[in-house]
């Protein structure tokens, strides 16, 4: 059985072509594949993960939230590609319009709540945090529609494979670990539990979880930390000015008198000259006049940014930036943007494939793609000159405004209000039907007929 006739066979779909639809990670019969997928250390690190999960996974997870709490640019980092990767909502691109799928995929968005920013927002921070985005797809009791897609805590998804690195029972493909057991919370069917994975080591490989985006920055962090904390104690101890009193042919009472006087009158606040019947010098000792020599920080935190998404001047440290190559830094930050819109869409396309197989619509025989509106690649203005030329080339509506980071079904529905609302015969309830015959009056204007009958 495949995980999709297991999806049917569960749902009672009305998509009789199940039988022929594999996933990856899913071996089928008649299939010639030989060998193993994973490294063997990797097959080694599966027979550990038997009994718990990943925890070189768990511990990479759990460093990441603690320097997203504890960090501003570790939270800005985040934040910035997440809110990036997002802007301008999920849509349905389609290269021939069909309206079936349109009204589904509208219906899609708004049950499973895609079409608020809260949502994207968090599956997008919690894929770039946690390297992985397990997805649960909810359905209703009648089992007719996904009414949910909902992040589960990556960290405790098992993938339940063989030694060749394929699921070996797609009816049970994940398990969720209870971590104060040790035992399997429950399992999930391939089709109930979508994983998307930020570049694992093999893609083929279905143990190969997905990597946290800054997860080859925390060594580098931990030193960081480390060194700003000895320069705050640095500048603490070596910045003040300090003075140095010597009371020559005092004895040893004397000594501790003046000391105490001078200490107490220091604690009270009370700032005070020095006054003595012997002979006293008081010399002022400068604090460490090396103190901006920082370059060992500077050095920490430019490595600590280059495993980021984007050059340290997009989240903050903007000082000795040239002008000249922000378009340049920001293209780049850009390319890692679509890269994750492409592998987020990917997850959220597969939950809608799924619900046009419970309307009986075969995803396959429609050529359609869900993806971010706004590729961040480009600017505004280098959007809108294309759609020009693209304009001036006669191509179609759906593609100028595709272009231009518009939603054509959105465009459309707009279009058909605004013909409707200019309208000089608008359809009124109980007002009869209104029908207009050109050269069917005198002097060859318009004839109107009101009819009030049913």
């Amino acid at each position: 059985m495949t995980a999709i006739s297991n999806f049917i066979e569960r749902t009672g779909s009305r998509f009789a072509g199940g039988a022929g639809i594999y996933l990856p990670g899913e071996s089928g019969r008649g299939f010639n594949e030989i060998g193993y997928r994973p490294t063997p250390e990797n097959r080694m690190q599966y027979l550990n993960r038997l009994l718990w999960v990943d925890s070189g996974l768990r511990a990479k997870i759990l460093d990441l939230r603690k320097m997203d709490q504890e960090d501003p640019r570790v939270k800005k980092i985040h934040r910035r590609t997440a809110s990036a990767a997002i802007k301008g909502g999920l849509i349905l691109k389609q290269k021939r319009e069909n309206k079936r799928i349109s009204n589904e995929w509208n219906d899609f968005v708004r049950r499973l709540k895609l079409n608020k920013r809260q949502k994207l927002t968090s599956d997008a921070s919690g894929f770039v945090m946690e390297g992985n985005l397990p997805l649960q797809w909810i359905l209703d009791i009648e089992g007719r529609n996904i009414v949910g897609g909902v992040r589960m805590p990556s960290e405790t998804i098992l993938p339940l494979i063989g030694a060749d690195g394929l699921f070996k029972d797609v009816t049970q493909a994940y398990a969720q670990i209870d971590l104060n057991t040790g035992r399997h919370a429950t399992t999930f069917p391939l089709w109930q539990l979508t994983l998307g994975r930020l570049t694992p080591q093999n893609y083929d490989d279905m143990g190969s979880m997905g990597r946290p985006y800054l997860d080859a920055s925390r060594v580098i962090w931990q030193k960081l930390i480390m060194t700003e904390t000895d320069l705050v104690i640095r500048r603490h101890e070596r910045a003040p000015l300090r003075l140095a009193h010597a009371l020559e042919g005092a004895s040893d009472d004397q000594l501790d008198d003046y000391e105490e006087k001078n200490e107490q009158a220091r604690k009270n606040g009370d700032a005070r000259d020095f006054y003595s019947n012997s002979k006293l010098s008081v010399n002022a000792l400068q604090g460490d006049e090396n103190l901006e020599a920082i370059k060992d920080v500077i050095h920490m935190v430019d490595t600590f940014f280059s495993g980021a998404p984007g050059d340290k001047a997009l989240f903050g440290y903007t000082g000795g930036m040239a002008r000249d190559i922000l378009e340049d830094i920001k293209r780049d930050f850009y390319e890692e943007i679509d890269a994750l819109q492409d592998e987020l869409a990917d997850v959220y396309q597969f939950g809608f494939e799924l619900q046009l197989l419970l309307k009986g619509i075969n995803p396959e025989a429609s050529d359609f793609q869900v993806q971010f509106a706004e590729r961040r690649t480009e600017t505004a203005n280098q959007a809108a000159d294309r759609s020009l030329k693209y304009q001036a080339l006669s191509a179609s509506r759906r593609t100028i405004w595709e272009t231009a980071g518009l939603d054509p079904d959105q465009e459309l529905a707009r279009l058909e209000d605004e013909a409707n609302s200019n309208d000089p015969y608008p359809d009124a309830p109980g007002s009869g039907n209104v029908s207009v015959t050109p050269g069917n009056a005198p002097k060859g204007q318009s004839a109107t007929t009101i009819s009030t009958r049913n």
